[in-house]
């Protein structure tokens, strides 16, 4: 199947089948798929809002995720095109591979199996299609974890960007945040449809300014992405590392060219 932008295809066996498309692997980390028997509290509730909100230091309105070029090339025109390019990005490309790892993180954390931790945080190095989508990534995911080991203190996600570190890897963003939404006993559902609902403001944030949209159709076209995002959790939450894959062949070209783009606001 191909979205109305005939951009995303949503097939695995056709991606499959696609030279160089990125394709699911065999890895898995033995972490047990469990239920989320945890209950969201006013704390939780908080610290979900406080760990993603514009204002928790990560930079994330600098990154567009090649949305500044998908306008530029008239891809991105209006309220109706922004929702189906997003719904594309959380269904088939970094949405659905970032609520896997999230996941997967969670379950390992809550486990307290770190070594675990360690090959998700390698897995989550190789899912970047381009270099900027890789900083788009990695400069959050450091951005929070020095930010929560400053607020919050050392813990299970200082050893796990220590070994990453020493293994020159950098934290990924989704895998930090599933380790933090862990060790504070933040619901699983609830801490990823957080997650993947802040990617998606974020991305309608960007085109607000770029299109330009008007302060009331971004929130319309954010409103009407609920659906996408409960989707892509609903999936995350019934998969497992061997199942990631992505399908998003425009999205990640729209970051290629993005990188040689004459004018740019965003970093991707």
């Amino acid at each position: 199947m191909v979205t109305a932008m005939g951009m995303i295809i949503s097939t695995m066996t056709i991606m499959n089948m696609i030279p160089g498309m990125i394709t699911s692997t065999a890895i898995t980390t033995g972490i047990p798929m469990t239920t989320d028997d945890l209950t969201l509290n006013p704390a939780g509730l908080m610290r979900l809002m406080t760990w993603l909100s514009p204002s928790f230091p990560v930079g994330a309105y600098t990154y567009s995720h090649g949305v500044e070029y998908a306008v530029e090339d008239g891809r991105v025109t209006s309220a109706d095109s922004l929702i189906n390019w997003v719904e594309g990005v959380l269904e088939f490309g970094a949405g659905r591979i970032d609520a896997v790892l999230f996941c997967a993180a969670w379950r390992a954390a809550r486990a307290g199996d770190e070594a675990a931790l360690f090959d998700i945080g390698v897995e989550a190095d190789c899912w970047r299609g381009t270099s900027e989508m890789a900083l788009e990534a990695t400069a959050q995911g450091r951005a929070f974890v020095s930010t929560m080991q400053k607020v919050w203190g050392d813990g299970m996600i200082t050893r796990w960007a220590n070994a990453m570190r020493e293994d020159d890897r950098l934290p990924s963003y989704p895998v930090a945040v599933g380790i933090a939404a862990a060790h504070f006993e933040v619901p699983l559902r609830d801490a990823l449809t957080a997650y993947l609902h802040a990617m998606a403001a974020n991305l309608v944030s960007s085109a607000v300014r770029l299109v330009p949209l008007g302060q009331t159709d971004g929130v319309r076209s954010l409103s009407s992405l609920d659906g996408a995002v409960s989707v892509a959790v609903d999936h995350a939450m019934q998969a497992e590392l061997s199942d990631l894959g992505a399908a998003a062949p425009m999205v990640d070209w729209t970051s290629m060219k993005h990188e040689t783009q004459y004018t740019r606001l965003f970093r991707s």
